[in-house]
């Protein structure tokens, strides 16, 4: 969730515009900053704070997950050595108080906050930063399939038995609180790759005593741990308390927090799937608020006097081109169902205000965004001919199976279904049969859509983790993947060059030439980069919105 690099003047500049207009901004500390003044008014706050979530956390283990919801209970409970500077997407100290880098890249020395306690006892350490590190590095099977530790294997690359392929080499401790970690090649966004919530700092301690690795199950269908389904430890303000699927989990404040408690002491994520059904939810005050804010919803909650915020476009929409189906590594095939796609018209009828046209994998405050890439505007009739020229006619039509997510809305994706039905509507003026497949979005769909290759075009998208070209680009299109069942090695080699290069305008140069690359070979269809929008009850004063998510409510401010 981080550095920008040339663009991160402007992201900060577009986040601060957006969350002081809504006079959002100011209100919140820096995480951690003791701020203590809160006192006088705490006594006559509800400290409990309840808020709606679109489906339940995939697993408590951040390590093994990819989603938004998880994501959101775990930035409670869990913290990272890195974090990020409020309202931005820029690297920040967290549970490191600062680093040093080599000029190569290759190792880097974490000075760690002291005095930081795990929610079960454990200390926090150089030790057990290492234990971490190490973790992860030695997953073999199931713990290392895509399905799971999706993100240390995009970013990361390899494991214990794959050692020349993988980015960590070693995690030394100098003392109690100073750790190095080298590296076996160069990764430019390692700092800020530290920011994930999957690269959370965990309790030694509870991992080993919980079996935390024990994963049972199949790649379309794991089985959760002890740990990751009932005992989440982190260093975080807040320790998991209980959680029934499908209807809510607790979180309450932990004593010994480290930083500034904020005013609420007991957080209630429900779960309630349907976009109707949660603004009804906070209307009748039976929550405090909620995330995706469905867009014909916004207008009416601002006019009663809900706290309404917006985060800055920081997501990516896209329509994705599978292509171990054998029809869709034909070219033709891919280009025509760009042409066959109308953006504005999809943004217009069904995508949130303030969302903007997607011409690339990635919004353009990132670095190496190409004003100059090639796009394929809308044009139904050159979609028609070019499917032609691939052999498919009315009378032997292009067949595909759709797959979308039911009952989830996502940052970039607030309503599936609606966005299905307006591209099937789309494709199918050119000429285009497509079958819906629908699936639970977790684990059903995330786990069919990344971890096998058993389905067709499909919508999904992303939320930026933090600001660095590799965490889009990278991280879709930098290796073999079930979601795009392709290989394409040329841009897989160009994506591994860039995200080792240190000097900014080399690798500034690097990543347009890839956004064409990526253009002309047409993996899918990047749609919009959607703002997705939050409410919340009038005694909301300020909520520290994030163009990353990293959000985390000892920085909400109450009135009452």
């Amino acid at each position: 969730m981080q550095h920008s690099r040339i663009r991160r003047g402007a992201l900060a500049a577009i986040a601060g515009v957006s969350i002081a207009a809504l006079a959002l901004a100011g209100c919140a500390s820096e995480r951690g900053d003791g701020g203590g003044d809160a006192d006088a008014t705490d006594a006559a706050v509800d400290g409990t704070f309840i808020f709606a979530a679109s489906a339940d956390p995939a697993n408590l283990d951040p390590a093994f997950a990819q989603d938004g919801e998880t994501f959101r209970v775990s930035r409670q409970i869990f913290e990272g050595l890195v974090g990020t500077e409020p309202g931005t997407a820029d690297p920040a100290p967290l549970l490191a108080e600062s680093w040093d880098s080599a000029e190569d890249g290759m190792s880097h020395t974490f000075t760690l906050k002291e005095g930081v306690t795990f929610h079960d006892g454990t200390d926090f350490t150089a030790e057990a930063v290492c234990y971490n590190f190490d973790r992860w590095y030695n997953w073999t099977g199931l713990a290392a399939s895509e399905a799971l530790s999706y993100y240390y294997g995009k970013l990361f690359r390899g494991y214990v038995e794959t050692p020349d392929a993988a980015v960590y080499k070693s995690c030394t401790p100098d003392g109690d609180y100073s750790v190095t970690i080298e590296l076996n090649q160069p990764f430019a966004g390692f700092i800020p790759a530290l920011s994930l919530p999957a690269f959370a700092m965990q309790s030694p301690t509870a991992l080993a005593e919980f079996d935390a690795d024990g994963i049972g199950g199949s790649e379309e269908a794991p089985t959760l741990s002890e740990y990751g389904s009932g005992h989440p430890t982190g260093t975080g303000p807040y320790k998991f308390d209980e959680w029934a699927p499908g209807e809510q989990l607790k979180l309450s404040a932990y004593e010994d927090y480290w930083g500034d408690a904020g005013q609420i002491d007991e957080i209630i994520f429900r779960v309630i799937d349907d976009p109707t059904a949660r603004r009804q939810a906070l209307e009748s005050g039976s929550i405090d608020g909620y995330d995706l804010v469905g867009p014909a919803d916004t207008g009416a909650l601002e006019e009663a006097g809900f706290t309404m915020v917006s985060r800055p476009p920081f997501t990516i929409l896209y329509l994705a081109f599978n292509q171990a189906v054998p029809a869709l590594q034909d070219i033709r095939v891919r280009e025509a169902l760009s042409y066959a796609v109308d953006k504005d018209a999809l943004i217009s009828q069904v995508l949130p205000e303030g969302t903007e046209k997607a011409t690339q994998f990635m919004p353009d405050v990132v670095n190496g965004w190409n004003p100059d890439v090639t796009t394929y505007e809308y044009d139904p009739e050159k979609a028609k001919s070019l499917l032609a020229e691939a052999g498919y006619d009315e009378s032997n039509p292009l067949t595909l199976e759709f797959n979308y997510p039911v009952d989830v809305s996502r940052p970039y994706m607030p309503d599936p279904e609606q966005i299905f039905t307006v591209l099937s509507s789309q494709l199918a003026e050119a000429g285009v049969v497509t079958n819906p497949v629908t699936d639970a979005w977790s684990p059903d769909y995330l786990d069919k859509i990344t971890g096998t290759p058993n389905h067709g075009i499909h919508l999904l998208g992303w939320t930026g983790d933090y600001n660095d070209t590799d965490n889009f680009v990278g991280v879709f299109f930098g290796q073999p993947s079930a979601e795009w069942g392709f290989d394409n090695p040329e841009l897989f080699a160009a994506l591994s060059e860039a995200r080792g290069v240190p000097n900014l305008e080399e690798q500034t140069a690097l990543y347009e030439d890839i956004n064409q690359m990526v253009a002309e070979f047409i993996p899918g269809v990047p749609l919009a980069h959607p703002a997705p929008t939050l409410a919340f009850a009038k005694r909301v004063e300020s909520y520290p919105a994030s163009p990353v998510n990293d959000e985390v409510f000892t920085d909400i401010v109450l009135t009452e």
